[in-house]
């Protein structure tokens, strides 16, 4: 009997546990932006939570590296990000993404928003322009 119990306790957590899993947000296709193509919009910072873990791009995340996250810009697409309300900018490459409910244009890794200035604030105002 107890051996019954088991096998129909693994068949129910089989057919139920998929169901519990969060869902993945639909990205939609990658994009590949022609050099001098230019974006403004509102960037935000990522790192401590997600250090070590992979990036959608299958790399493993490096908070203090000059990385960000964009919605759908190609991996590797590297990008000025420039905040003007210190007139810093520094170059960053797409290597994530993130969903794009979240109202912004690109998401920084710690180290390139560190860079610029947005640690404090932690989101800005940002002016992109892809770089060859």
């Amino acid at each position: 009997m107890r051996g019954h119990r088991t096998v129909a306790f693994v068949l129910a957590a089989a057919v139920l546990l998929p169901a519990c899993a969060k869902p993945r947000y639909p990205f939609p296709p990658a994009e590949t932006p022609a050099v001098g193509t230019v974006s403004e919009g509102m960037a935000s910072w990522y790192g401590p939570g997600y250090d070590g873990k992979r990036t959608a791009s299958g790399e493993t995340f490096d908070q203090d590296a000059l990385t960000a996250a964009h919605v759908s810009w190609a991996f590797g697409t590297r990008v000025r990000v420039t905040f003007p309300a210190t007139g810093r900018s520094v170059v960053v490459r797409i290597n994530d993404r993130f969903p794009n409910y979240k109202g912004r244009v690109i998401d920084l890794s710690r180290g390139a928003a560190k860079a610029i200035g947005l640690l404090g604030p932690g989101t800005g105002r940002v002016r992109l322009e892809v770089v060859p």
